[in-house]
């Protein structure tokens, strides 16, 4: 790396999205031809979604996954020309676009389903692909137990006048990462007779799906056609202390250089309210991050940072540009390397770990982090020296 040291910077390890990509699919096709879709939403749940979205092409993902027709044809114009499915709309959303960019749109309802309709009349080559999503517990999107005859028929008849191709059947699970609660089974089998109302009403979609990452980890029985890995493709658990260890990597590391270090006195406080007082005389250190870069103001006092060879503990509150730690008597120099969270390969702190101090989950501390941060992508498959996402 040439050119100024960031002041803090992700380094996301693109070669661990591939290895992660190659052992879920093994995984879920280990008895059967199951298909695998990388979701690289919310900007590849900050792992940025281009170059998640590549990787995991790369690495035999079928097909790629995302929330809005903007993500997809963000996509498109990046050079993606595979199966790219979005689910979440809104009226007045450029579906003509996303028609014309070959996206796969989704529908919820019957209104939804004839907008899209109304520009896949001009589309050529049966219409406007698109795909059905059927509530059957979370009670989000997707159509209504009540309602699913109505969106049959009406695409039915849509695909029969060639202004749509209804191409996939799905939903989503409510607590994949629970494999003993009720609503599994009850929703597996919600989707199981909407599959055969779908099939009486002349329906034939080329994929079923509803397993996200928990399912594909946890619960065969609800793979299908194929399942849609999320969190699991960036290497993080999606059922911690329950999904079995299958040999994920974590692409994302989060780093920083420190400011400076300082001894702090028996009484004094650290930071805002002064939450933490010294109990006794020690050191602290200046870390340039804070949660203007979506590090968890809820993670205050609990979490802990890597600096040197040592777990280092947050003292104080989280502030808006930076957090305060526990140097334990040290004093580092300015530009010391401090790790907030990686892998876990020489004990740093995971994101994971830092999800439990705030007591959320993983997704939501790789997809907030960013701001200022620069970020940055090596592959340590090419380039050994760079080792992956490990400082």
């Amino acid at each position: 790396m040439t050119g100024p040291v960031p002041r803090a910077e992700i380094v996301v390890d693109v070669a661990a999205i591939r290895h992660n990509v190659r052992v879920l699919k093994e995984l879920v096709s280990a008895d059967a031809p199951v298909g695998l879709m990388a979701v690289v939403k919310a900007d590849g749940y900050g792992h940025g979604m281009v170059e998640a979205a590549a990787a995991a092409r790369e690495a035999g993902a079928d097909w790629l996954g995302v929330a809005t027709i903007e993500e997809a044809l963000t996509l498109r114009a990046a050079g993606d020309h595979g199966p790219l499915l979005c689910w979440l709309s809104a009226p007045g959303d450029d579906f003509a676009a996303a028609v014309a960019a070959g996206v796969e749109v989704t529908a919820y309802t019957v209104d939804e389903l004839d907008e899209v309709a109304a520009v896949g009349s001009g589309a050529g080559e049966g219409g406007a692909r698109v795909q059905l999503k059927v509530d059957t517990g979370l009670s989000r999107g997707g159509a209504s137990r009540d309602r699913w005859r109505d969106l049959f028929a009406a695409a039915a008849g849509h695909e029969r006048a060639g202004r749509i191709r209804v191409t996939g059947l799905w939903s989503h699970l409510a607590a994949s990462d629970e494999p003993a609660h009720p609503a599994n089974d009850a929703q597996e089998a919600a989707f199981r007779e909407a599959v055969a109302l779908a099939a009486a009403a002349g329906l034939d979609p080329d994929v079923t799906h509803l397993a996200n990452s928990a399912a594909a980890l946890l619960r065969p029985s609800a793979h299908f056609d194929l399942v849609r890995c999320g969190i699991a493709t960036y290497g993080l658990d999606p059922a911690p202390g329950v999904a079995p260890r299958v040999g994920l990597r974590p692409a994302m590391t989060v780093r920083a250089r420190l400011v400076m270090s300082k001894p702090v006195a028996a009484g004094d406080g650290v930071s805002y309210g002064h939450t933490w007082v010294a109990d006794h005389d020690t050191t602290v250190g200046v870390v340039p991050v804070g949660y203007g870069e979506g590090i968890l103001r809820a993670a205050s006092n609990r979490a802990s940072v890597w600096v040197g060879d040592d777990l280092r503990p947050v003292r104080g509150r989280v502030c808006m540009d930076q957090l305060v730690v526990d140097l334990h008597g040290e004093l580092p120099p300015p530009g010391t390397e401090v790790v907030l969270f990686g892998p876990g390969d020489r004990g740093e702190p995971t994101a994971q770990d830092w999800a439990a101090a705030a007591d959320t989950i993983s997704y939501e501390v790789v997809t907030r982090v960013g701001g200022r941060l620069v970020r940055r992508h090596v592959d340590s498959d090419v380039d050994p020296d760079e080792e992956g996402t490990a400082p």
